[in-house]
């Protein structure tokens, strides 16, 4: 690359991430609370099954996967430290002002329901993370790789608990099916519409697709799990259901996490013997 050209990228990316900040602030701000509420509940979902799991080595392995997305969720968080009370964020806020994928509203009922987790929703969040490799703003571009080294363990323990569900006996394919198709509506509305802020944010630069290019992404990746258990035809290249949906919060309906979950997310019974 010579020299004038180098220079002509260096301020295409500088444009860009002047844009995402004077331009689209609140598209990016929304961005950056739907990636670190959906870690910040995944995390504790994870944790709800450290001594649940069906091995003790599983146990282990959700223990670590918890502190991976907490520890993701908290550097999100502080991304907006300089327009934003962190804090306030991350223990002031209702349930309803919470931003994460619907599907981590409520606790998981079976073990079958927890792999959906890991092998659906913490993929599409990967993917999403994946599409800001070469964001124009570089606060996320910057702490992308690390996220995604973190999770191809996840999605490879993910994977390979549906794989062996999904290959079980009939009762375990059946609760894996079911469990798959309560998650795969929520996870594919999640990345939004082309119309809304997703494509507001691609075009700008902020994430490198527009949300239908995400879902489709995310459908081959996941495609050998849903053929697994009958529901790959299920799931095309057209658009979810859209009525009533949210932009900013990335669902329809309404809704959000449970009271007693917030509560505990946000430690307020412990935070209480926090000394000044």
């Amino acid at each position: 690359m010579t020299t004038n050209a180098k220079s002509a990228e260096t301020a295409k990316g500088a444009k860009g991430a002047q844009s995402a900040k004077d331009g689209v602030a609140a598209e990016v701000r929304d961005l950056i609370l739907a990636l670190a509420d959906s870690k910040r509940l995944l995390g504790y979902r994870y944790a709800e099954w450290m001594l649940g799991a069906p091995e003790l080595e599983t146990g282990i392995a959700l223990s670590s996967m918890a502190q991976d997305e907490w520890g993701h969720a908290r550097l999100l968080y502080a991304l907006l430290k300089d327009v934003e009370d962190v804090d306030a964020l991350e223990h002031g806020r209702k349930p309803m002002e919470y931003r994460n994928v619907a599907v981590l509203d409520e606790p998981t009922g079976s073990w079958a329901d927890t792999v959906a987790l890991m092998a659906l929703v913490d993929v599409a969040l990967s993917v999403q993370f994946d599409a800001l490799r070469s964001s124009s703003y570089e606060p996320l571009r910057q702490r992308v790789e690390k996220l995604l080294e973190e999770e191809r363990f996840h999605a490879a323990h993910g994977a390979a608990w549906f794989r062996r569900l999904a290959t079980g006996t009939d009762a375990s394919r059946a609760a894996m099916r079911q469990a798959a198709e309560r998650v795969m509506e929520p996870v594919l509305q999640w990345f939004g519409r082309d119309e809304g802020v997703g494509g507001a944010l691609a075009e700008d630069g902020v994430v490198n697709g527009a949300p239908s290019s995400l879902r489709k992404r995310f459908l081959e990746r996941v495609s050998p799990l849903l053929e697994a258990v009958g529901l790959r035809d299920a799931y095309g290249d057209e658009s979810p259901d859209f009525a009533g949906f949210d932009e900013g919060r990335r669902r329809t309906g309404g809704g959000g996490p449970d009271a007693s979950t917030i509560e505990r997310i946000r430690g307020d019974r412990n935070r209480a013997f926090l000394m000044d």
